[in-house]
């Protein structure tokens, strides 16, 4: 896409790939043709911390910290293109199709009037055998990525973190069992635990807490032979010690309590953390307040934040508000995060924040003595839902990056196995929960 230059995503997505890598400590691997900045848009790319400039910042400190950077230069890499390759640990070039260089022949004659071609200025055979940039000259591109794989063939083996695994075992039932179990609509109450059962080996799940704080399910398991603390939203109605109805898929305090408890011991026995959302949210109104669910929630969201194993999270349904940061949201570091076709990503449910919007414009007519007539006020909150609807979906939140991958729900395990995988190269540090209100 124009000539391989970086649009605001395309930088995003290049500093997640490298954050993945440094948080798991694995060598990662760049295959490289770009025209660098995209000019038109170089005001959202170029200066801020999370542009541009940042991928050769981690560069330097993926060098820095031992993690292994290969790169291939297989097409025209100018400017800020070029620095990329030239920061990793080792280059490889592509003869006739891959060029390096600070600036264009187009640039350098405007700057300095010198005649010359991509070839003289950067290609192979100059960077090869005249300035030494690149260590390695390819004839083409099989040969290039055939010698990756051989230099990687090569690499020592770390010492691993640890993590807990056995022979892997398949999980209880089939995918059309675990597709049946998940309701294409998101409001339908289901049960949780057997959707579970489908997820980890032999569909074995030991309950942390199983009678206490019941609309989220915390659970100790295998997933593909690795140990695992499950941490679930319970999507069924459920009754709490004194009789009172609970709401499946919201967090209430007895709930985060349990959930911030679990993590800890998660920490205490490095054990790796799955989260599963399918959450509408903590419970609010005036017993809720009372029995203090602001506290509770602050626990829950703090163990989340300081928690120190590696954290995994799978949007299966609902991921709305708070309990999308207190289920391990993209903004409290996962390691990997996806979503399945029925997630729903936003501050509140679609029908929800049009009625509150619809009820704020509206209100504000009749301020001004413009009140609308009831078919103008359903109009108003159909274009409302519309559009916040557009915004909650899986597709919208992976364009943007708020997930890595809209997965089959039947690759869950793969995935989460390949995350733990990973994520064992990488030493733990100690789990340091804050100040942690009992």
């Amino acid at each position: 896409m124009k000539a391989g230059a970086w649009f605001p995503i395309t930088g995003k997505k290049n500093l997640r790939a490298q954050e993945i890598a440094m948080e798991n400590r694995i060598p990662i691997v760049y295959l490289v043709d770009s025209a660098g900045v995209y000019l038109p848009m170089q005001d959202e790319i170029f200066p801020d911390k999370e542009h541009f400039g940042r991928i050769f910042r981690n560069n330097a400190r993926l060098s820095s910290a031992g993690i292994p950077q290969i790169a291939a230069i297989m097409g025209a890499c100018v400017a800020g293109g070029a620095y990329l390759p030239i920061m990793s640990d080792e280059a490889l070039i592509v003869e006739k199709t891959g060029s390096v260089f600070l600036a264009g022949p187009y640039l350098v004659k405007a700057a300095i009037g010198e005649d010359s071609d991509r070839e003289a200025l950067g290609g192979a055979s100059t960077h090869s055998e005249i300035s030494g940039v690149t260590d390695y000259k390819m004839p083409d591109d099989k040969t290039c990525l055939d010698t990756i794989r051989d230099l990687m063939d090569k690499m020592g083996r770390r010492e691993s973190t640890g993590f807990d695994r056995t022979e892997p075992r398949p999980p209880a039932g089939t995918k059309d069992d675990l597709y049946a179990m998940f309701p294409e609509n998101g409001a339908k109450p289901y049960d949780t635990v057997a959707l579970l059962r489908t997820l980890v080996d032999e569909g074995k799940l030991t309950q942390y807490k199983e009678h206490y704080g019941k609309t989220i399910i915390t659970a100790y398991a295998r997933i593909d032979g690795w140990a695992v603390g499950i941490v679930a939203n319970n999507r069924q109605v459920v009754k709490n010690a004194k009789g009172e109805i609970q709401f499946g898929g919201v967090i209430y305090s007895d709930s985060a309590d349990k959930a911030a408890r679990f993590i800890m011991n998660c920490n205490q026995k490095k054990i790796p953390l799955v989260f599963i959302h399918d959450v509408t949210g903590f419970m609010v109104g005036i017993r809720s307040e009372h029995g203090g669910i602001i506290k509770d929630g602050a626990k829950m969201v703090n163990a989340v934040a300081n928690s120190t194993v590696p954290k995994f999270t799978v949007i299966a349904g609902n991921s709305y508000g708070a309990g999308n940061y207190a289920m391990c949201g993209k903004a409290y570091d996962p390691r990997l995060i996806v979503a399945w076709p029925t997630a729903k990503i936003a501050v509140m449910g679609g029908e929800q924040a049009a009625k509150v919007l619809t009820q704020i414009q509206v209100q504000s007519l009749k301020d001004k003595g413009s009140a609308p007539d009831p078919d103008a006020e359903k109009a108003l909150f159909s274009q409302i839902k519309a559009r916040y609807d557009e915004q909650t979906t899986p597709y919208y939140a992976a364009a943007r990056l708020w997930v890595d991958a809209i997965i089959d729900p039947a690759d869950t395990r793969q995935w989460i196995s390949m995350g733990i995988s990973a994520a064992n190269n990488a030493p733990v540090e100690k789990f340091n929960p804050g100040v942690m209100q009992t």
